[in-house]
């Protein structure tokens, strides 16, 4: 959490740059992007990839690499697996917006999805003290996961969207919340539409709320707010950057009825805040006990 507030507020404040995501796809359904940034004294490149369908074969949805490097000399210092770096940052970044955009005493959350990226942001909501219920499509993925993280199971759709806190954690293929969904005071953390023609929301839907986004530039291009953006209904100025809210350059919710809504499209800083975290932690102590836990958890 401390990682990924850091990303943002760095790059808000023009310290840490990010390229533009390139997009190679790979169709019917699956993509690979090259994410870089700089920032701190180093560099950071992940080519990672997203394939909906691989957890039907047996495969991870998603493999990938990031590598680390010195902005001096370019030395390479560390190389990192992408799948469990992603994770993290997920969920340290669904779970950062929604502290800062819910209403105060809002502390009942609910996931939905259950993948490897929603299992880390439910478990990001837990270790903050959140009350938390899952929800999948998958027939009985919640019960399972539920059971190894010690949450709730939602007994449908509708009663996770129920929530005072949702974070939607899908392919981004298939709307979860059209149009009258939401009730006041809620907030909505979309971590699935990272890619053109993904969405999790309809476009009323988002437009009835207080809107809040990881980086104007890469999401009025590839996140849930595009199709607003692109029929000219959402402008820059209706959309807000979490790292500005944080900052307290633009505001986040202003009134406890409002709506809030959370675009999350993934960025690299968040990358290199992570992958800093874990290197620095790792050159501090290599053997420490806590870090060898991080790393044979991610093997087993």
């Amino acid at each position: 959490m401390d990682a990924v507030r850091r990303a943002f507020l760095e790059h808000a404040a023009g310290r840490w740059v990010m390229p533009s995501k390139v997009y190679v796809p790979a169709p019917p359904d699956g993509d690979f992007r090259a994410m870089p940034a700089a920032g701190a004294g180093y560099a950071v490149l992940k080519w990672v990839n997203s394939f909906p369908k691989n957890p039907d074969k047996g495969l991870p949805t998603v493999f990938g690499i990031v590598l680390l490097s010195e902005m001096e000399t370019g030395q390479l210092c560390a190389v990192l697996d992408a799948g469990a770096l992603t994770a993290r940052r997920t969920g340290a970044a669904a779970v950062l917006a929604a502290e800062t955009l819910a209403r105060p005493g809002a502390a009942a959350a609910a996931v939905v999805g259950c993948g490897v990226n929603g299992r880390a942001v439910a478990r990001t909501f837990l270790a903050r003290g959140h009350s938390v219920v899952l929800w999948d499509a998958q027939p009985g993925r919640a019960e399972v996961v539920a059971a190894e993280l010690g949450a709730g199971v939602a007994g449908s759709l509708a009663e996770a969207l129920e929530a005072d806190i949702i974070a939607t954690v899908t392919p981004g293929r298939k709307i979860l919340l059209p149009r009258g969904t939401l009730r006041a005071g809620q907030h909505v953390s979309l971590m699935g539409a990272d890619g053109s023609g993904k969405a999790e929301i309809a476009v009323e839907e988002l437009l009835r709320a207080r809107v809040v986004c990881d980086d104007w530039d890469q999401a009025s291009h590839s996140g849930d707010i595009a199709r607003a953006v692109e029929s000219g209904r959402l402008r820059r100025e209706d959309v807000a950057e979490l790292g500005r809210v944080l900052a307290g350059e633009e505001p986040g919710r202003t009134t406890e009825d409002e709506i809030t809504v959370f675009d999350s499209t993934g960025l690299a800083v968040q990358d290199l805040a992570v992958a800093l975290a874990v290197y620095e932690r790792y050159e501090s102590d290599p053997g420490a006990e806590a870090f060898a836990d991080v790393v044979e958890m991610e093997v087993g």
